[in-house]
């Protein structure tokens, strides 16, 4: 079900093109892969074939998985379809795990009945001076089938569809072109680098996506939401690929809540119609008022309200002042140095139970450096005010290590063992064919040595950490779920084996606080998953008489942090807290100078934590409190 409880009108004043907003991504693609399944099913009953434009990466995956279930368990027939792919690194063989003809028929083609010389995906493996014929002959296979029916697309950070990069024209044709950096280094998880990613691409041009009878574009998480609101509801601009849709007849932009985060029907809804002015509301509309003013929260007068849209609310209230005083308070209630509470404190106002003084605490990182990343400030806190601290590592981390790294790490060890005579034929063994592999490697998938030579580098670090924040080792706990460990950037969904190891650790330490990573704009997934893991795992345990005094709080991670008007606990930290927080991350050598997801983000985690940390100190200061060096922030989840 798709929500919206906006007019037709209030909508059409700020987005151009039509967006349905689903809750998930999962919920959004069988939606789309029905569609799909309807259109395929209606040719077949008019004895006509229907055409595709297919996309890749991990938007399309989920409606890939819907059609191959309606296929199977439906009987739903691909015998009538054609596809076209929108694009293929250049260069690129066609058998190579990168390829996008091993994502098409390893996704999808594999599974069902599509007939193989219906399917076309343009050639990465041409020379170069054939490619313009082949790019003729492509769009005109097209033309040839009356076009496409209904073409899929997805939308990369920099507004890209297809690989039509920021430049191009809406007349473009298939052809070859250059990628653009952030492109590149949002694949570079995929080849284990960015040195290793292609630097071109053949694309499908923006006039064939025009040329389209429907247009279909998915997007998922937050890490999307800017980009959606520029396509959606900013000006057309070869700057912005995705804002020629907004001239085409029939496009539908589909996306989940986190990716429409940005669209001013759910960032700021009291302009585009009616709202309940609820407490939750007027947090957030009076925070967003004061920053788009650049004032303090206190100096809002009513004719501020009048002006912005808000005039609904001061009728509520009566008086802006009276407002104020309140949002305020909310505000100053969320700031604490005690994030497990204060001891013999009124905690009424608090965010955090006084009693129990000393609690026990889960902290969940996703990856082996989220914790100190995203709440290492808190974390120290949390130990220094004598609370027993956990962390538990969910996932090895191990594809997220450099094969450089990893390379340097093997070959110490070998000649560790040489220099001292060390005979251990079977380990030295592994470790000289990881160093056989990396130096050949041209794209597989890692062995799975190499992937525990990479897991045990990322172990370590994380140990070193807890180390250096006072943790004993006992208290730092390796779980290793099963999801994440394929090789892959694709993760296999999590199962039960997941959860019943997330609910045996709770069950042990029986916790009064869990920390847990609520970062759904990490652009591959992980968090996501672990988060769901916990959600249901403490779903399953919540009748446990330990639980009922059992608090979740999420933080966020490296990507992005909660809106101040979700803010419910807001840890400071003053200049000094701030440098040992940078020592702990720089525990992480492997995720240091280069990183594999480093994104087209070129900062270090170091270096964002520390810009984001700062940004939310700023922002409480601006709206008329405290002015503290940087702030870490929580939201508290009921489960």
């Amino acid at each position: 079900m798709t929500y919206s409880t906006l007019t037709d009108q209030g909508r059409a004043r700020f987005e151009r093109i039509p967006t349905q907003i689903y809750s998930n991504s999962q919920l959004a693609s069988v939606a789309v892969a029905k569609e799909i399944a309807d259109l395929i099913k209606t040719r077949q009953q008019e004895g006509r074939h229907v055409v595709l434009g297919l996309a890749t990466g991990s938007t399309p995956i989920k409606v890939y998985k819907e059609l191959i279930r309606l296929h199977k368990e439906e009987g739903l027939s691909f015998s009538n379809v054609y596809s076209f792919n929108l694009d293929e690194y250049y260069p690129m063989k066609a058998n190579s795990t990168q390829s996008y003809v091993h994502f098409m028929k390893e996704q999808l083609f594999d599974h069902v009945d599509i007939p193989k010389e219906n399917y076309f995906i343009p050639d990465g493996s041409l020379k170069q001076e054939d490619i313009a014929e082949f790019c003729k002959e492509y769009d005109n296979n097209i033309a040839a089938l009356g076009g496409i029916d209904l073409q899929l697309l997805g939308i990369g950070g920099n507004g890209h569809i297809g690989f039509n990069e920021p430049g191009s024209l809406q007349n473009t044709k298939t052809r070859l072109i250059t990628l653009d950096h952030s492109t590149r280094a949002s694949a570079a998880g995929d080849f284990s680098g960015i040195s290793r990613v292609p630097k071109k691409a053949i694309t499908m041009g923006v006039s064939n996506i025009m040329n389209a009878h429907r247009v279909i574009l998915m997007a998922w998480g937050e890490g999307k939401s800017r980009i959606v609101r520029e396509a959606v509801e900013g000006p057309i601009s070869d700057q912005v690929p995705a804002s020629y849709l907004q001239q085409h007849s029939n496009t539908t932009f589909v996306i989940d809540e986190p990716c429409a985060n940005e669209l001013t029907k759910i960032k700021t809804p009291w302009l585009v119609d009616s709202v309940i002015w609820d407490k939750q509301m007027i947090k957030k509309a009076v925070c967003h008022l004061a920053l788009t003013l650049n004032k303090s929260i206190l100096k809002l007068t009513n004719k501020d309200y009048n002006d912005n849209g808000m005039s609904d609310l001061l009728a509520q209230y009566g008086n802006g002042y009276d407002i104020n005083i309140d949002v305020f308070n909310q505000l100053q209630h969320s700031i604490t140095g005690w994030p497990g509470g204060k001891p013999n404190a009124d905690d009424s106002t608090r965010p955090e139970r006084a009693e129990p003084a000393k609690k026990r605490v889960i902290i969940f990182s996703p990856h082996p450096d989220d914790d100190i990343i995203s709440m290492g400030g808190t974390f120290q806190r949390l130990h220094d005010q004598g609370h027993d601290v956990h962390v538990a590592y969910q996932t090895s981390g191990n594809i997220a290590v450099a094969d450089d790294e990893a390379l340097r790490f093997a070959e110490f060890v070998v000649d560790f063992n040489d220099r001292f005579g060390i005979e251990d034929k079977a380990a030295n063994k592994i470790y000289e064919d990881s160093i056989n592999f990396l130096k050949d490697k041209k794209g597989e998938v890692d062995t799975r040595e190499l992937r525990t030579i990479k897991g045990l580098m990322r172990k370590g670090e994380a140990k070193a950490t807890c180390r250096f924040v006072g943790i004993p080792d006992e208290n730092a706990h390796f779980l290793n779920l099963p999801f994440y460990e394929t090789g892959k950037v694709q993760k296999n969904p999590p199962t039960e084996a997941d959860i019943k190891i997330v609910m045996d650790l709770i069950e042990e330490i029986k916790p009064h606080q869990i920390f847990a990573a609520g970062d759904l704009a990490d652009p591959h997934g992980t968090h996501k998953v672990c988060l769901d893991v916990i959600f249901e795992a403490l779903k399953r345990l919540k009748h446990k008489d330990y639980m009922k005094d059992c608090w979740l709080w999420l933080y966020r991670g490296a990507w992005a942090e909660w809106d101040i008007h979700e803010i419910e606990m807001a840890v400071p930290m003053s200049p000094e807290q701030v440098l040992i927080k940078r020592f702990g991350i720089f525990k992480h050598q492997s995720q240091k100078d280069g990183v594999v997801f480093q994104g087209s983000d070129a900062r270090e985690f170091w270096q964002r934590a520390e810009e984001r940390n700062r940004a939310t100190a700023e922002l409480y200061n601006h709206l008329g409190l405290a002015d503290y060096a940087a702030m870490e922030a929580f939201v508290r989840w009921h489960y």
